[in-house]
């Protein structure tokens, strides 16, 4: 495990490896209030469906106020300024996010793993940010990983999507008992892609706003198609 430099532009890191010659990475967003540590304990669950050494990176969200909470200030992505489905969003948190993510995206291609051996995957509001980012991407990447999650900004999903995303293998996956964000919403963000052109992957899980052992189970073959050799 290593944490990254703290750069401008570039959030701290939790990072694993699974092995000496990395030739992929999966850069994963954590839920709001939680950090990059969070969902460490995937990696060896996922690591025996993985033919290539991966390189994990686990952003920590910036800490700022969070509206629905009282103001208090949490890692988050963006601040969520209301639960109400049609509530403004806080577009200048999501844009500062998805900066980050392009920067992490980048470094990853500085290391020498190309963007079509990245999956840039997340959770809840990670998730949200994982969709939003991975299809403004200039090229395809090797996969979008979005869970329990919705679609932001869904007024300019059409206008700023990148048609070379279009290629990008997308798994969406959701509680059926989400009390968190109903499954309605991620119902909505896997129907939104599809008609987009987009490849989806959809799954449900008789879940809360959680993670279940058959969706990790789902989520490393899928990881192991799409970073498969080639």
């Amino acid at each position: 495990m290593s944490v990254s430099e703290n750069r401008p532009g570039l959030p701290e890191t939790v990072e694993i490896s699974t092995g000496e010659r990395v030739g992929a990475s999966i850069v994963w967003l954590h839920g709001l209030g939680a950090d990059g540590h969070d969902f460490e304990p995937v990696v060896p669950v996922l690591r025996p469906f993985l033919s290539v050494a991966t390189r994990f990176v686990f952003p920590h969200a910036p800490v700022r106020p969070v509206t629905v909470n009282g103001g208090y200030a949490m890692r988050a992505w963006y601040d969520i300024l209301s639960f109400e489905r049609d509530a403004p969003q806080d577009a200048a948190g999501i844009h500062q996010s998805h900066r980050m993510v392009d920067a992490l995206i980048e470094r990853e291609v500085a290391r020498g793993v190309s963007r079509q051996r990245i999956v840039l995957a997340g959770f809840s509001q990670g998730g949200a940010m994982a969709l939003y980012s991975g299809v403004r991407q200039p090229e395809p990447l090797a996969g979008i990983l979005a869970l329990s999650c919705y679609l932001l900004e869904p007024a300019r999903f059409e206008a700023e999507r990148q048609a070379a995303t279009l290629s990008t293998p997308v798994f969406i996956a959701h509680g059926d008992y989400d009390n968190v964000l109903p499954l309605a919403l991620g119902e909505r963000a896997r129907d939104r892609m599809q008609q987009a052109g987009y490849t989806v992957e959809w799954h449900s899980y008789p879940m809360p706003h959680s993670v279940s052992p058959e969706e990790l189970t789902h989520i490393g073959a899928w990881l192991g198609r799409v970073l498969a050799p080639r």
